[in-house]
């Protein structure tokens, strides 16, 4: 099927927009769950250690002191880290096409032009691939629907992923060896991109 240049064949210069966009999406994923505890959560070291002067010794209130051993953590993980990096709806856009282009020109891009109807084996989705030549890659599936008979042929399949064409990434994207596009998820996708839909 033909591609449109304005997705699949844009000149990329840098790939500034791309990178930013992929650390954006590893960010946006990336939980805050590490907490550590402040001198005043640790159990213990309610009594002086010992006596204020006299014994050479430095000056300690408790044994919870951050720099003591089993003491408290200073400026630790409190657990409500924000990582979440802002990428504009239209440069997350544009760093799709890029990346679609660069995809396009390393001719990793196979288009259908039929959908494929499976019938919800696995067996099925592996002669498709064995087919087209893709066994043994990374292969992004894009669809326009994820249906029940889809989901089942390709769940049990470790090198593919399958996505919808409104709900592509440039991380998916940028890890796959191959990208197949069904004929309906190609025109969701031009659709998507080039800013007919919301």
């Amino acid at each position: 099927m033909a591609l449109n240049k304005d997705i699949f064949g844009l000149n990329v210069e840098n790939h500034e927009l791309v990178k930013l966009a992929y650390d954006a999406y590893l960010a946006n994923s990336r939980s805050s769950h590490a907490k550590t505890l402040k001198r005043g959560e640790v159990r213990g070291g309610g009594k002086k250690p010992w006596r204020q002067k006299g014994t050479g010794r430095a000056r300690f209130g408790s044994t919870r002191n951050p720099i003591w051993r089993h003491g408290g953590v200073a400026f630790g993980r409190t657990g409500n880290e924000n990582f979440t990096k802002k990428v504009s709806r239209s440069s997350k856009r544009l760093a799709i096409r890029q990346a679609l282009s660069m995809k396009n020109a390393d001719k990793a891009i196979v288009t259908l032009d039929k959908d494929i109807k499976l019938t919800g084996k696995t067996k099925d989705a592996v002669k498709i691939l064995k087919d087209l030549k893709l066994d043994g890659k990374n292969v992004l599936a894009v669809v326009s629907e994820k249906t029940p008979e889809i989901l089942r042929s390709t769940n049990n399949l470790p090198n593919v992923k399958l996505v919808r064409a409104t709900y592509l990434n440039v991380f998916d994207i940028m890890n796959a060896d191959a990208i197949v596009f069904s004929e309906a998820a190609l025109k969701a996708t031009e659709k998507w991109l080039l800013g007919e839909e919301k």
